[in-house]
């Protein structure tokens, strides 16, 4: 069960804008850059991201949202994480419930609040060269 949505409009008008600051180069966050479906107007998304091997991991806490779609539909997008811009494609949704992709303490808060779907996008180049 993903966060509740009224937390998640919360999050959207009030945390984000602040988050938005610091998700750029904070260790665990970063602003994903998207293209809206049905506007064509471009978005920035501040989220916590992992990177594993071969990618970023996204844990999706509201059970995905327009950010999510909008990659989705578009194959991949742009994150700014750490001061850099990383073209990601090959975005793949799935669930997880041993959340084994992301470090223990934040797979003990996901348990916690039953958050278990996941969405994982690999560097634009690192498909070039396959």
């Amino acid at each position: 069960m993903p966060i509740p949505y009224r937390l998640a409009t919360f999050n959207k008008h009030v945390t984000n804008r602040i988050t938005r600051l610091v998700a750029g180069w904070a260790p665990g966050f970063a602003i994903v850059h998207h293209v809206g479906r049905k506007t064509g107007r471009e978005y920035r998304t501040p989220v916590n991201v992992f990177h594993v091997d071969g990618g970023y991991l996204f844990a999706l806490t509201y059970g995905g949202g327009s950010w999510v779609e909008n990659v989705l539909a578009a194959g991949g997008c742009r994150i700014r994480t750490r001061r850099q811009t990383i073209a990601l494609t090959a975005p793949r949704r799935y669930r997880d419930p041993s959340r084994s992709g992301v470090p223990t303490p934040v797979r003990w808060i996901l348990t916690l609040v039953r958050v278990d779907e996941f969405l994982f996008l690999m560097p634009a180049e690192a498909e070039a060269r396959s």
